[in-house]
């Protein structure tokens, strides 16, 4: 970097110091500015990292590290999105006030920002509703219906890392409470730079004349999960175990268990209560290796008949199922497994109602296309994320393989693990009654709709090149073979056709049914391929499933 472009990232991050608010990210960048001013070649590197672009706002919302810098999460970050999401609300409202909902996590920094964003929505002359505490997500969710709101925010990074935060934009109305998807996500994006490029955010207008949620927001949501599955009086005799992951969920599913008439669980205590340093984990993410690890534990020593865990702002739901064939003796499902049980419980109810539909993502098991086949109802593959899941015609369900389910579309849409639970404590309870467990109900699933097995590699990498540079030489050299087996067809679609899901996403089908999908993570620096197959047998199709991933990682590692 030459002495212009060290003068031109030092007089860019002066100017974003002057108008931090934060004295914490003032204190850091201030040090990391006189360093690289001295001609610190780590620290002026450091900067260009923060400052060379800015985290993108796109349909996830906003989601980076804590710091300072236009490429971190931080008050002036947060505060220009704020901003630049009320003019959006504005500019579209129609002359009326526009109403938005606030909700925040446990997560370092999420009520400052959550704060941050009342008042700056409350000064631009929104009706800015925060909610009443750290809640999970599904209840803002849950919020800007029953507000009827325009919009809603939750500042989480669900399940990211400690240092990790975001800023999650759900629109109300016709989108009846989803997710943002294209192009609302470009239109706030260039609001947002208009009010980053102004740089004065001393200049913004703040108010304190914010409302704050009454408990009733929070008790309808209680209301309307426990009615999801009431306990039946067999739920009495069931013994379980539930982790929070160090987040939000515990208190808000402990008054919908009550209410629902479910016994109280034994619980993970190391990880029930709201910690942003997440002490007993590497990831607080359910999926990775050796976070359930203490629930297991638990699980052993209370010979429970099943465990449950949300991630850390409770839109996620992980089970795990005894299993003596496995170190440990306990098996977490996939979430495909979990997603085919709670799908068949929804067909089941939906059967005979017209227009009636399941949905899942096109990464998820194709299984739920056969389920809804079977009891007569529609289908929707979508691209990944409930923002996409949630806008299906007459859903009565929907899920992705990452763990997300939507049991109660009328009242959350988007992935709730609570209302999941109480779903999932509802199909135990019916399997006591009936003297079976989960895990019959899994091998009967196979038994009425066939046999899926679902597997997935995952590549974590520290540059993101790495990723587009498997994409697109699968793209320019696409494999004939993946392992021994012959691929019958490839499509990449980004160029779907009108109507089908398209994005950034490579799938590969085989002659026997099975299929790999390659993507990069929208959320995380991976690359995520997954594998489905369908057989005769369970054993086979976990044997289908074995074999392409072999194929799968060597492949990886001769594009990589």
């Amino acid at each position: 970097m030459n002495g212009a472009e060290v003068d031109s990232l030092l007089a860019t991050a002066r100017a974003w110091l002057r108008q931090d608010p934060d004295a914490e990210t003032r204190d850091e960048l201030a040090g990391i500015i006189t360093r690289a001013a001295s001609g610190d070649e780590d620290a002026t590197a450091d900067l260009a990292d923060r400052f060379r672009t800015r985290l993108a706002f796109g349909t996830a919302g906003l989601r980076g590290a804590l710091g300072a810098g236009s490429n971190r999460m931080n008050r002036v970050l947060v505060s220009q999105a704020a901003a630049g999401f009320a003019a959006f609300l504005h500019a579209r409202s129609g002359g009326t006030t526009p109403t938005v909902v606030i909700g925040y996590d446990g997560r370092r920094n999420s009520r400052r920002f959550a704060l941050d964003s009342a008042e700056l929505f409350a000064g631009a002359g929104l009706r800015a509703i925060l909610l009443p505490r750290l809640l999970p997500t599904p209840v803002l969710a849950f919020a800007v219906r029953h507000f009827g709101a325009d919009a809603g925010v939750m500042v989480t990074a669900s399940h990211n890392p400690p240092d990790d935060n975001g800023y999650k934009v759900y629109l109300g109305g016709a989108d009846e409470g989803s997710q943002i998807v294209s192009p609302a996500d470009a239109e706030i994006a260039e609001r947002i730079r208009r009010v980053a490029e102004a740089g004065d955010l001393a200049a913004l207008p703040r108010s304190s004349a914010y409302e704050t949620a009454g408990e009733e927001v929070v008790d309808a949501y209680v209301a309307a999960t426990a009615a999801v599955a009431p306990a039946p009086e067999s739920a009495r005799s069931l013994t379980w175990v539930y982790t929070a992951m160090h987040g939000v969920g515990w208190e808000t599913m402990a008054r919908i268990l009550d209410v629902a008439g479910y016994p109280r669980p034994k619980t993970v205590g190391e990880q029930l209560n709201p910690d942003p340093r997440f002490p007993t984990v590497a990831f607080p993410n359910p999926e990775e290796p050796g976070a359930m690890d203490l629930a297991f534990a638990a699980g052993r020593r209370t010979r429970a008949d099943f465990i449950l865990a949300n991630d850390p702002d409770a839109d996620r739901l992980a089970v795990a199922i005894p299993d003596e064939s496995v170190d440990g003796g306990w098996r977490r499902l996939s979430g495909n497994e979990i997603g085919l049980l709670l799908g068949a419980r929804a067909a089941r109810a939906a059967a005979g109602t017209p227009g009636a539909t399941l949905a899942c993502s096109l990464v998820s098991s194709p299984g739920l296309g056969v389920i809804a086949a079977h009891h007569g109802l529609g289908f929707h593959e979508t691209l990944t994320g409930f923002k996409w899941i949630s806008r299906s015609p007459g859903i009565v369900y929907g899920y992705e393989e990452a763990l997300g389910y939507l049991v109660n579309p009328e009242t959350v849409r988007d992935k709730d693990g609570i209302s999941a639970a109480i779903a999932v404590l509802g199909l135990a309870a019916e399997a006591r009654e009936q003297g079976r467990t989960l895990a019959d109900m899994l091998a009967e699933l196979g038994e009425v709709y066939g046999h899926f097995a679902s597997g997935q590699v995952s590549i974590r990498v520290d540059d993101l090149s790495i990723i587009g540079r498997v994409m697109l030489s699968l793209r320019t050299l696409p494999p004939t073979h993946i392992g021994a087996t012959a691929v019958a067809s490839a499509e990449d679609l980004l160029d779907a056709a009108p109507g089908q899901p398209s994005g950034d996403v490579l799938r590969y089908r085989f002659a026997d049914g099975s299929r790999v999908i390659v993507r990069p993570s929208g959320t995380e620096p991976k690359l995520k391929v997954y594998l489905d197959a369908q057989a005769p047998s369970a054993t086979e199709a976990d044997g289908i499933i074995a074999a392409l991933e072999a194929g799968v990682r060597a492949l990886l590692d001769e594009r990589a």
